[in-house]
Order: structure tokens, then C-alpha cells, then sequence
């Protein structure tokens, strides 16, 4: 993969508080495995929420914080607060977007597509989560297909296990199918049913024509635990919220949006509009 000038200097602080209700244009807020709290660095993405809004003729910056963002404006302070959690502000559209390239490591994570192509995308993702699972549906295939032989995906794990239980289960599925040069087909099985659970992932497994006592040796001894925590928590230590989340050459882009909103981040960056 390229190298690409996506650091970012300005040091942040953190700090730590309950969770959030957010309005449904992604997952629900992230949680640690074993608390109920979160810590992260809070500027990081509050220094996101302060771009475009997505409306008619206004040009839409790198991130999107939902499907409905006028509506998320109205509503998250108030879902907040009956949450119990902070009240944040709303999002205030300027004219002048900021664009922020987050620092984020694509090693050692499955991907697919060309290791030279000038867009990578790295997703975080939940198997379990329904917006990740309708993106994937909806958007996935028509972007790749936009723009052949231009995207590298890189699939990263952020199981938000507070809320989906089957969620890191199902990534270690994934992962000790991928032993087997199968982690791609795995992947689409997992995103294309709504129910998981042990059974399922050995009828996948099975229709897969895997090595079951491989397989299931490979759960049974949580053999990828470690990696797919680490995915976990690099992700909340880089501020993520919610998923599905992506960086798009390092550009964050936020929840289940549609192909549009990527062609439009993407076509800039090809042109090379967006600042380095």
C-alpha cells in the first residue's frame, strides 16, 4: 500500500463519560468489552462534526455524520439527555470545511482489491450490526464497481459487544476461516443473515467446504481474540463512535451512507482537491 501524508500532529485530551444515544444513521455508541464506559479522544471527531452540512448546494466535506443530519442536530442533544449522558452540541455548518487525515494502520488486516490503488478505505465494522450489514448490502459492491482497479478495502473489527453479543464471535468465525482462504466468503455469509450464533457459523463453515476440526479447533481456542481486540481498542483510542465508520485515504466518513456520499469524497481526492 502507498504511503500516504495522513498524520495528524495536534495532541487531544481525553476524556471519559457515559455513552451517548445517537441518532440512527450508524451503530449504537461504542462501549468497552467489560465496562460502561468509554474513553476516547473527544476532539477528534467533535473537530469532524463541524463540517458541511449535507444539503442542497452545499458542497459536503470528507465526513457525514448521518443519513438525516438536520433531524440528528435536533435530536441528539435531547436523546442525551434523557440517556443521562452529556448534552453535546449540534453540529453548526461552516463554509470553510476542516480536513483531518486520521493516522490509521491497514497491516495485518484482510483486503481486498489492488495493494497500489490510490483510495484505500478501511471499515470499521460490527457483523451484528445492522447498519453495517445494510451498507454492505446496499453500497459495497456498486463502489468497488464505480471505480475498478481505484479502491483497496480493508476490513477491520469493532465489535460493539455491549449491544451484540454475537458480534465478536462471529469476527473470530471470520478470522479462522481466513486460515483457510476463506475469509472473504465467510464475510459475505456473515453480512448476508441477520441471525448468528455457533450453529450458523459451522453451517457456514460447512458450506464452505472448510476443515471443520480445523475450524472449530480454531474458536474453540479463541486463536484471534487478542488481534480482534486490538482492533477494538485502536479504534476507540482514535476516537471512533460508531459503525460502520471508514477512512478514506484517511478521511473519516461516518455511519451507513450511501454511494454518493463516497463518489463525492473519492472523485476529490482522485482530482486531488482535498489538502494533504
Amino acid at each position: 500500500m502507498p504511503s500516504m501524508p495522513i498524520k495528524r500532529t495536534k495532541k487531544t485530551e481525553e476524556t471519559s463519560y457515559e455513552p451517548v444515544i445517537e441518532p440512527e444513521f450508524g451503530d449504537e455508541p461504542i462501549q468497552s468489552v467489560e465496562e460502561d464506559t468509554v474513553t476516547f479522544k473527544r476532539s477528534h471527531f467533535y473537530s469532524v462534526l463541524t463540517v458541511l452540512a449535507f444539503a442542497a448546494g452545499v458542497l459536503l466535506g470528507y465526513v457525514v455524520w448521518g443519513m438525516e443530519l438536520a433531524e440528528a442536530a435536533a435530536v441528539a442533544p435531547q436523546t442525551a439527555a434523557q440517556a443521562g449522558g452529556p448534552v453535546v452540541d449540534a453540529p453548526v455548518p461552516t463554509s470553510e470545511p476542516e480536513y483531518i487525515r486520521y493516522d490509521v494502520e491497514s497491516e495485518d488486516s484482510y483486503a481486498i482489491g489492488p495493494n497500489d490503488a490510490p483510495i484505500t478505505i478501511i471499515e470499521f465494522s460490527d457483523y451484528q450490526c445492522p447498519y453495517c450489514r445494510r451498507w454492505h448490502q446496499q453500497v459495497y459492491e456498486p463502489l468497488l464497481a464505480a471505480y475498478p482497479g481505484k479502491i483497496r478495502l480493508v476490513y477491520r473489527h469493532l465489535p460493539l459487544t455491549s449491544i451484540h453479543p454475537d458480534a465478536f464471535p462471529a469476527a473470530e468465525a471470520a478470522m479462522c476461516a481466513g486460515e483457510q482462504n476463506a475469509y472473504w466468503q465467510y464475510h459475505e455469509k456473515l453480512f448476508s443473515s441477520e441471525v448468528l450464533g455457533d450453529e450458523v457459523y459451522k453451517q457456514y463453515a460447512q458450506e464452505l467446504g472448510l476443515d471443520m476440526t480445523v475450524f472449530e479447533t480454531c474458536i474453540a481456542d479463541h486463536k484471534y481474540r487478542q488481534a480482534i481486540q486490538a482492533d477494538s481498542d485502536f479504534a476507540v483510542n482514535l476516537g471512533v463512535r460508531s459503525t460502520p465508520t471508514f477512512f478514506v485515504n484517511g478521511l473519516a466518513i461516518v455511519g451507513a451512507q450511501p454511494l454518493e456520499v463516497f463518489k463525492q469524497v473519492i472523485d476529490k481526492e482522485l482530482a486531488g482537491e482535498i489538502p494533504q
